[in-house]
């Protein structure tokens, strides 16, 4: 549900006030700034920027308001979170058909995100893991990620980095909330037996 802020900016937007949208575009950028910077990987990052994709992500809402306005799907600041998911996800088909290579596949996400959604789930007493480097955990940790599917990791991402709740979740996919919730509980499931796989978890956590 949408703040009044953002309910009164939104009602100036459908009024023309393009000033409303530049205001409730602000106050989101660094919202997408980060969901953008956990899910651009180095190979990806030498081709574009996080900035740029939050520049197109703003264009392409802004082309869109007048749809979304007389729609209203979800809450405005899903809508944009959504936005910027697609114009990542565009941004990376079109350096995959140029580079000819998947860049997604050769690191699924970040060292960052890998280690913010890894630390989720390695125990804090002493366990396999204790035994690794920070550059060898970072590894297995991508190769536990990486057997993972593209919607197991966002499901991951989304609930234990962005903290979205499973209703916003749904939203976001276009799932009834228990659908989401077990989706979700399955992805659990997969990454931590693929941390045991990794010895990065013992085989009772």
């Amino acid at each position: 549900m949408d703040s009044e802020l953002t309910a009164a900016l939104l009602a100036r937007v459908q009024q023309g006030d393009r000033e409303a949208f530049e205001q409730l575009f602000l106050r989101h950028r660094r919202e997408l700034t980060r969901l953008i910077e956990l899910r651009l990987d180095a190979a990806l990052r030498v081709r574009v920027d996080a900035s740029d994709i939050v520049q197109d992500t703003q264009f392409e809402a802004y082309s869109r308001l007048e749809d979304y306005l007389q729609r209203r799907p979800m809450p405005f600041r899903l809508w944009l979170r959504l936005t910027a998911i697609e114009r990542l996800q565009k941004a990376r088909r079109a350096h995959v058909e140029t580079a000819k290579r998947s860049v997604r596949r050769d690191v699924p996400l970040p060292d960052r995100s890998s280690l913010l959604l890894a630390n989720r789930f390695l125990s804090a007493e002493p366990s396999p893991s204790a035994q690794f480097s920070r550059d060898e955990t970072i590894r297995r940790i991508r190769v536990a990620l990486g057997t993972l599917s593209d919607e197991d990791r966002e499901l991951l991402l989304m609930r234990n980095v962005e903290r979205l709740s499973h209703r916003d979740v749904a939203c976001q996919l276009g799932l009834e909330e228990a659908a989401a919730r077990k989706r979700y509980g399955r992805a659990l499931l997969r990454l931590r037996a693929a941390l045991v796989r990794e010895g990065l978890l013992g085989e009772d956590a």
